[in-house]
C-alpha cells in the first residue's frame, strides 16, 4: 500500500485552524475557568496574558502550538480577549514575535499534561488501538487518519509530523493485512494451493478462466439457466479447496477481500504476490458457495412460478 494517502486538503488542514470554530468547540475548547486564570495571572502585561491564553485553547481544540500566532483565527482570538477584558490591539504587535511564547508552550505542556507521541506508553498505546480499528474494521487510510487524529486530541499527545502519522497508519494497516492473509492460508494444503492457481488459468476450449466463469452467476430465467447454476454449485463444491474460516477472522475483512475477487480482473489477481493472491482466493471460495446456492434458489423459484403461472392459465382456458 503507497505511504502517500492524504490529499492536498488533508495535509493542509492538519494541525491548523481549518476557518473559525463552530459555537460548540467555542464553548468547550476556548472557555477560560479561574484555574486557566490562575495558571498565566502571573504574566507580565497584557500581551502575555493574552497570548498565554491563546496558546493553551489553541493546544486543547488542536492539540499543537502554531509556530505562528498570527493565524490564529480573529474570531478565536476576540473570543479569548474579551473574557480578559484585553485590548486585542497590542497582541500582534508584541507576542507573536517574542521569546516568551516558547516558554509558555513548555509551560503549557507541563501543566496540563501534554506528552510527545514518542513518549512511553503513548507508542504502544496507539499502536494497538490503530491496530485493532484496522483488524476489526475496513476504514479507509485516510479515515484512520483522521480517528488517529482524534485519538491523539482526546489523550492530550502533541500531533507529530503528518509524514510521521501517515507512515504509522499505513505500517499498521500492512501489518494487519499481512497477518489476514497467513491466517487465512494457513489451513491450504499443496494440493488446495494448486486448485486455487488455477482457477485463473483459460480453460481449453474457452475463452475466459474458470474464475470468471465461477463467480458469473445466472442471467435468464429459464430451465437451461437453472441447470447451469446447479452445475456452477456442483463444480465449486469439486473445487475440494480445504477453506476452513476460523471465527476469530473478522468477517468484515473476509467479505471485503472477496467482493474485491468477485468483481477485478483476473490479470490484476495474477500480479498480486503470493501470499495475497491465495488469501483473496480462499475469501472468495469461502463465499462462493453460499452464493451460487442462493443464485440457483432464486433461478428455481422464478421457473417454478413461470410454470405454475402458466398451468394455472392453462386451467382457467380448459374450464372456460
Amino acid at each position: 500500500m503507497p505511504v502517500s494517502f492524504l490529499t492536498q486538503e488533508q495535509r493542509t488542514r492538519y494541525g491548523t485552524y481549518a476557518g473559525e470554530p463552530t459555537a460548540e468547540q467555542f464553548a468547550r475548547f476556548f472557555h477560560l475557568d479561574d484555574a486557566d486564570r490562575e495558571l498565566f495571572a502571573h504574566c507580565r502585561g497584557d500581551h502575555n496574558r493574552l497570548g498565554f491564553a491563546l496558546q493553551l485553547c489553541t493546544v486543547r481544540f488542536l492539540s499543537t502550538f502554531l509556530e505562528d500566532p498570527r493565524h490564529i483565527p480573529a474570531a478565536v482570538v476576540n473570543t479569548v480577549a474579551r473574557q480578559l477584558a484585553i485590548d486585542v490591539s497590542s497582541y500582534h504587535a508584541q507576542y507573536c514575535v517574542g521569546e516568551q511564547r516558547w516558554e509558555h508552550a513548555v509551560e503549557i505542556r507541563a501543566r496540563y499534561g501534554y506528552q510527545d507521541v514518542a513518549t512511553w506508553p503513548v507508542p504502544f498505546r496507539l499502536n494497538r488501538w490503530l491496530y485493532a480499528l484496522c483488524w476489526t474494521g475496513t476504514d479507509r487510510p485516510s479515515i484512520l487518519f483522521d480517528r488517529a487524529t482524534a485519538w491523539l486530541l482526546s489523550h492530550k499527545v502533541l500531533l507529530p509530523g503528518v509524514s510521521v502519522l501517515e507512515r504509522l497508519v499505513s505500517r499498521v494497516r500492512s501489518h494487519v493485512e499481512e497477518r489476514l492473509w497467513r491466517r487465512l492460508i494457513s489451513g491450504l494444503t499443496p494440493h488446495s494451493h494448486a486448485r486455487l492457481e488455477e482457477l485463473l488459468k483459460v480453460v481449453p476450449g474457452e475463452r475466459r478462466s474458470q474464475l470468471d466463469r465461477l463467480r458469473t452467476g445466472p442471467t435468464r430465467r429459464s430451465v437451461p439457466e437453472l441447470i447451469r447454476a446447479l452445475r456452477r454449485v456442483e463444480e465449486i463444491r469439486n473445487l475440494a479447496v480445504a477453506v476452513s474460516v476460523s471465527a476469530r477472522l473478522p468477517r468484515s475483512r473476509i467479505l471485503e477481500l472477496a467482493r474485491f475477487a468477485a468483481t477485478a480482473k483476473v490479470a490484476a489477481i495474477e500480479r498480486m504476490g503470493t501470499a495475497r493472491r491465495a488469501a483473496t482466493l480462499v475469501a472468495l471460495v469461502s463465499t462462493l458457495e453460499a452464493t451460487a446456492q442462493d443464485d440457483a434458489v432464486d433461478v428455481l423459484d422464478i421457473v417454478l412460478t413461470d410454470m405454475f403461472s402458466d398451468a394455472s392459465k392453462a386451467g382457467i382456458k380448459a374450464r372456460l
